[in-house]
């Protein structure tokens, strides 16, 4: 990723002039995001209960279920979006708006909002990695772990496991208990949400029956799962992608190189909350969804910065180790490659 240098003092006092402008949270583009992601997920729903409960040609059932799953996508946006407190400016509308839609997205809000703070506090961090991210080795590491660990390790990165059980693993699993070192509140959020969930299945078994309501519920759920997993992967792993020792790192560069610019088509772009400009996020995570785009336009003229596009981002399913020589993520046969270059010397 090309980007020019952040280091004069000028420089990043322009890029703080500018974050300040854009980190104000607007009550009506929340609204207007909450109301225009909201109404067409329930209407969406409805649409489907009525096809799986009276027989109608089931495209038109998996239609409504195929493309309700984006709008998911976007209700985890303002989800995640309320964890830092950027979406409203109220504190109270964040909590609420947080923990209303981490329901729907089977994600506790404080105890994952706490997680993904570190995640921005270590992201591009070699010395702390761990928290929040997709487990990645070095080139060292991974030649001087036992054979039992590479060979997890390479399960983990196959794309057919990381994006084909992997998804259904953290949203219906792994969120269902509280991450380590999560306090007292993260843990009863976690117990909050699975008790809530479990009235909606409850409810949903009274309603519809367990059957047509697993039958729409746990699609959504998955399908929706799997594309905010890519977009989450891409943002972090890709081939020139920042990383550096605890020492050396640089906020500055561990945001705007270390979180990838992905230009999504400009739907892919909606549905997705803005979410591709990564970049930006990293840079001031109090920089609520809506604004990013703008944030992005004023910033780029400032410290230009090269995008990913959709067919380069499928290259990221290839590389699985980070290389501190040359500093790239590499695939697992460049590193054999390297292993027996480095061994003749």
């Amino acid at each position: 990723m090309n980007t020019n240098s952040t280091d004069s003092p000028t420089k990043r006092q322009e890029l703080n002039k500018i974050i300040r402008k854009f980190s104000k949270p607007s009550p009506g583009k929340a609204a207007w995001q909450v109301s225009n992601t909201l109404i067409p997920y329930i209407l969406l729903w409805a649409i489907a209960i009525v096809v799986f409960r009276n027989e109608y040609p089931l495209w038109i059932g998996w239609l409504a279920i195929a493309v309700a799953s984006p709008f998911l996508v976007r209700i985890f946006i303002i989800f995640h979006d309320c964890c830092h407190s950027s979406f409203f400016k109220s504190k109270w509308a964040n909590k609420w708006t947080g923990y209303l839609s981490g329901f729907l997205v089977y994600t506790p809000f404080t105890d994952w909002g706490k997680a993904h703070i570190s995640h921005h506090a270590t992201a591009g961090n070699l010395d702390k990695r761990g928290v929040g991210d997709i487990w990645t080795l070095t080139v060292e590491e991974y030649i001087e772990a036992p054979r039992l660990k590479r060979l997890t390790y390479r399960i983990f990165r196959n794309p057919f496991f990381l994006f084909g059980c992997g998804p259904a693993f953290v949203f219906l699993i792994l969120q269902r208990f509280s991450q380590k070192g999560i306090l007292h509140k993260g843990r009863l959020s976690v117990y909050i949400t699975n008790l809530v969930l479990l009235l909606l299945l409850l409810v949903g078994h009274a309603a519809l029956g367990y059957k047509t309501y697993l039958l729409i519920q746990l699609p959504i759920l998955v399908i929706s799962a799997t594309l905010g997993l890519w977009l989450f992967y891409v943002q972090h792993q890709y081939e020139e992608v920042y990383w550096a020792r605890n020492d050396v790192r640089d906020s500055i560069r561990a945001a705007l190189e270390g979180s990838s610019y992905y230009k999504l088509p400009k739907i892919a772009q909606w549905f997705s909350g803005n979410i591709g400009l990564h970049h930006i996020h990293h840079l001031n995570p109090s920089i609520p969804n809506y604004n990013l785009q703008a944030c992005h336009n004023e910033i780029q003229a400032l410290h230009p910065v090269s995008p990913i596009g959709v067919r380069k981002s499928f290259k990221s399913l290839f590389i699985h180790l980070w290389d501190e020589e040359t500093r790239k993520l590499i695939s697992f046969k460049a590193m054999r490659r390297i292993r027996k270059f480095r061994h003749k010397k």
